[in-house]
Formats: C-alpha cells, sequence, structure tokens
C-alpha cells in the first residue's frame, strides 16, 4: 500500500506541472501542407524535448539543414522520411514519429549493440518444469541458484506474486533477476519489485518536469524513493542482468536495484528511456513520441540513455551456439556462490 500511495503522489508531482504549463499556452497553428507539418514537428522539440541543452544540439542549425528539403508537391513518404532523419539528429532512441503506415526510429541506439540474449537459451535453464507467477517465469538452477524471468513490466505482479514467488525460492544461495529484452511497461510494477530488496527507505533518483518553452525551464528536481515492502523481502544476494533492450519502466527497475544492498548489475548498458512519455500530433494526423521528464540517479545525473552495470560482459556467442550455454547466466551463478 505504500509503495501505491507514494507512486500515486510521484505520477502527480510529475503531471499537474505539465498540465498546468500546457493550460497556459495557446498552441499556435500550423497548416496541413508539408512546410506546416515540417515546422510543427520542430516546434514541438524545441519546446518540449528535454535534452537539447544536455546533449548540446543546435536545434535551429538542425533546422536550417532540413528546411530546404522540404517542398509544396512532395509526397507523404517523401515527409516522412525528412522527418525522420531530422529527429534522429537527436540520436536518441525514445523518439519516434508515427504514420498510418510507418514507424520513424532511431535503431542504432540499439542496433550498434550485441544483443546480449538469446530466448532458446532463457528456456533452457528454465527448463520445463519452471514455474509461473503473473509475468514472472522462475525456477531453482541446480546448484541452488534462483533464477527468475521477467520480460514485461507490463505483465503485472501483485504483492501475493511477489510473496509466493521469494518465498518458493528462499531457500536458495543467490538470485538472478533476467530483465534483458524487457521492454518495460508499468512503473508501479518495477517500484514493487525493487521493493522488495532492501529493508529501509532508499533514494533511488529525483525527477524533473518541464516548466516553460526554454531548452533550460525545468522544475527542482523532486526525490524519489523507494519504501521496503510489507512482505517477503529478500536477504541474500542477487544479480540483475541487463541489455540495451531493457529501457523504459526496466530502466527505472535497474536504476533502484542499484542502490539495494548485495545486488549487482551484470551485462550491458540498459537502454534508457525513463521519463514519462509525451506525445503530440501533426496537423496531418502523424505522432510524435518521446521521454519528456529528465529522470535523474541518486548523483543527480542523467539516467534517459541507459545505466552502466556494475560488471560489463557480453554473451559469449560461440558457447552460446556450440555449448548451449548463456555466459551471463554463468556468470552470475559465479557470482552467487556461497564460498567455503
Amino acid at each position: 500500500m505504500k509503495q501505491s500511495v507514494f507512486f500515486l503522489k510521484y505520477i502527480l508531482l510529475l503531471i499537474l506541472p505539465i498540465l498546468l504549463f500546457h493550460s497556459c499556452i495557446r498552441e499556435e497553428e500550423f497548416d496541413n501542407t508539408p512546410q506546416g507539418n515540417f515546422e510543427a514537428l520542430w516546434k514541438i522539440i524545441d519546446e518540449q524535448y528535454c535534452f537539447l541543452d544536455y546533449k548540446q544540439i543546435d536545434w535551429d542549425a538542425i533546422r536550417d539543414k532540413y528546411q530546404p528539403l522540404i517542398t509544396p508537391d512532395m509526397s507523404n513518404d517523401g515527409l516522412f522520411e525528412v522527418l525522420g532523419n531530422m529527429l534522429a539528429e537527436l540520436k536518441d532512441g525514445h523518439v519516434n514519429l508515427y504514420s498510418a503506415s510507418n514507424t520513424a526510429r532511431y535503431w542504432d541506439w540499439y542496433l550498434d549493440y550485441p544483443r546480449n540474449y538469446d530466448e532458446s537459451l532463457v528456456e533452457r535453464y528454465l527448463g520445463r518444469d519452471y514455474r509461473i507467477s503473473s509475468g514472472l517465469k522462475y525456477t531453482i538452477l541446480d546448484d541452488n541458484i534462483g533464477y527468475i524471468s521477467y520480460t514485461s513490466f507490463s505483465d503485472g505482479i501483485g504483492e501475493g506474486n511477489l510473496d509466493e514467488t521469494l518465498s518458493y525460492l528462499a531457500a536458495c544461495n543467490g538470485l538472478i533477476i533476467d530483465v534483458r529484452n524487457n521492454g518495460g511497461g508499468n512503473l508501479t510494477y518495477s517500484t514493487r519489485f525493487a521493493a522488495r530488496f532492501t529493508n529501509e527507505r532508499v533514494l533511488t533518483g529525483y525527477i524533473q518536469h518541464k516548466t516553460g518553452k526554454g531548452h533550460s525551464d525545468f522544475s527542482e528536481p523532486e526525490p524519489i524513493y523507494v519504501d521496503p515492502s510489507d512482505g517477503v523481502r529478500w536477504q541474500k544476494k542477487a544479480v540483475v542482468l541487463t541489455n540495451r533492450h531493457s529501457y523504459s519502466a526496466t530502466n527505472d527497475f535497474i536504476n533502484a536495484m542499484r542502490y539495494m544492498p548485495n545486488v549487482t548489475l551484470l551485462g550491458d548498458k540498459s537502454g534508457g528511456g525513463s521519463g514519462l512519455p509525451f506525445t503530440s500530433e501533426l496537423p496531418n494526423g502523424w505522432i510524435v513520441r518521446f521521454s519528456a521528464s529528465p529522470h535523474l540517479d541518486a548523483d543527480k545525473q542523467h539516467i534517459e540513455f541507459g545505466i552502466d552495470p556494475d560488471i560489463k560482459m557480453d554473451m559469449d556467442t560461440v558457447a552460446a551456439y556450440e555449448r548451449q550455454i548463456d555466459t551471463l547466466i554463468e556468470e552470475a551463478r559465479s557470482l552467487l556462490q556461497v564460498k567455503p
């Protein structure tokens, strides 16, 4: 209950100033023409995107670069390509433009890195007799290490699910939590899960929101805490496996877990994308979406662009395909073994 109340307060602190800010603005109207749609998109990013100054992007120069490519008679496909390329200048994997027929995205954010995940290998470790508790798949490996695979925070987990899962794994020497390829979902579930790994209140970061049109118009950072759960809490060592496809609510979970006692992050840098999403519509109906609220860690550093693990390690693809082992899981097992 404490987690739910805190989460609601956290969301209200984030949303109310945004709503008040937007209610005071009379939005400029643009024509549904190639030039009008270009200007609308440029203005949305200029006024609402949170990281132009942080990333030292000259957005005026970007406008000057792409504006000459806009012509009155250009096709929708041509316009979509130009607008998508303009957004790619942000080099942000969490900025998307949606039309009825396509989605513009910055795939280099993910594709320039090793995948570090093989679903078939995860299934091999789970075996056939693994348990399922809502979105959690879990088992006890043959060296008495608990293993949980959680592939989406959109799959709800209740307090009862976590009580039963952690009680079942309580006799294990350590616990692996695999959130690789978890694309996020509901922040309530990520906070609820993290609350099982601390016995005291933990400061995990700060949140800001836009307060004006300027690139640096932000509120003062509001602290974010994780309070210990009233349910079963894990008291032994744990390893969280991460990769570049761990983003959104999963990025929040990874950030929270790195401040928990006895927890080690292993794998690749996470995919980022922790801020509350902002969505706006162009005159032609296309939708642009991006993170609108800077999320900072406990040291007030941005986590929007990913979190480095404690131990950086890529999966050995030779071992994966020739020996059918996941070297990240094997390294986690080694870290969790009880030393004589």
